[in-house]
């Protein structure tokens, strides 16, 4: 994949400020789990930053700290200017008309019971939107993410992975938020729909200046996506820049093997990616051999 992402020059939108997340402990009298240790980001106004790590990185409980679904021990999460480290369930129902979620799994996260266009509605209604304007923005959403009118009158079940993503995208949408949490939300799809839904998350940037915070275990998806990306690794962030220097030319050496590990199509670059991959292994291998030697 290829992107020509432009990265906005606005004020930032987002920025978490050394931040740190501990879950207690079940064992008596243990230590709390620390799940991020000092985190430092920001996004700007229509900006895109990929949030890229291994499964247990982190990346998903800072898009969840980010949410207020995840408890904040040190450091804040700031949106326009506001700490919404601690903000209240009254406030995180005002917040919502600016920070929305789309989640990895579409066939979960849609109410199974539901027609689409009262799933659509239900955040409008919630927001006080009456009837008749609600409807009329169910309409809109749908043309926005390129799914039929009648959709509003079929159940969740009969649509493809594909199309119930862009149900959940226009769910996310539906109260034109400033920020979305992008929580692996292609991960479950086949390559060939993976693009499509990339390309309307773009698009949809371009068309409404939204922002989104995008978590992933694939570099070649956050290169496609984002205008910089950040690389987390036990919690931490260990390499943050822009996205083409990131994802092409690494210098940590833990976004490096990331890199080494991606697929490519080409079986003679794929044999030497592995190659390239096992010696930076080797090297690192007999760097702490010897760092260990000398301690």
């Amino acid at each position: 994949m290829s992107t020509s992402v432009e990265a906005p020059k606005n004020a930032p939108l987002l920025s978490v400020e050394n931040l740190v997340v501990e879950y207690p402990s079940k064992r008596f009298r243990a230590k709390p789990f620390r799940a991020l240790t000092d985190i430092n980001i920001t996004i700007g106004q229509g900006e895109t930053l990929g949030l890229v790590g291994e499964s247990g990185s982190g990346k998903t409980t800072l898009g969840r700290a980010v949410l207020g679904l995840a408890p904040v021990t040190a450091g804040k999460v700031v949106f326009e200017g506001n700490d919404i480290s601690n903000a209240s369930r009254k406030e995180r129902r005002t917040l919502s008309r600016d920070l929305q979620v789309v989640f990895q799994d579409p066939y979960t996260s849609l109410n199974p019971a539901l027609e689409i266009g009262d799933i659509l509605a239900e955040p409008l209604a919630v927001q006080g939107m009456e009837p008749a304007a609600a409807k009329k923005r169910v309409r809109e959403l749908l043309d926005q993410v390129g799914l039929p009118s009648d959709a509003i009158h079929r159940l969740p079940r009969e649509f493809s992975g594909g199309q119930r993503q862009r149900v959940a995208i226009a769910r996310a949408l539906a109260l034109s938020p400033k920020l979305i949490v992008c929580d692996e939300p292609v991960s479950a799809l086949d390559l060939s729909t993976q693009a499509r839904v990339l390309d309307l998350f773009l698009q949809i940037q371009r068309d409404t200046g939204v922002s989104y915070l995008f978590v992933s275990h694939d570099l070649d998806v956050v290169r496609h996506i984002s205008h910089r990306v950040a690389v987390m690794y036990h919690g931490e962030i260990v390499e943050q820049g822009p996205a083409e220097v990131v994802t092409r030319d690494p210098e940590h050496p833990y976004t490096q093997r990331l890199l080494l590990a991606s697929p490519v199509p080409d079986p003679d670059r794929q044999e030497q990616r592995r190659a390239d991959r096992h010696r930076l292994l080797a090297n690192q291998q007999r760097q702490n051999e010897q760092a260990g030697a000398v301690a």
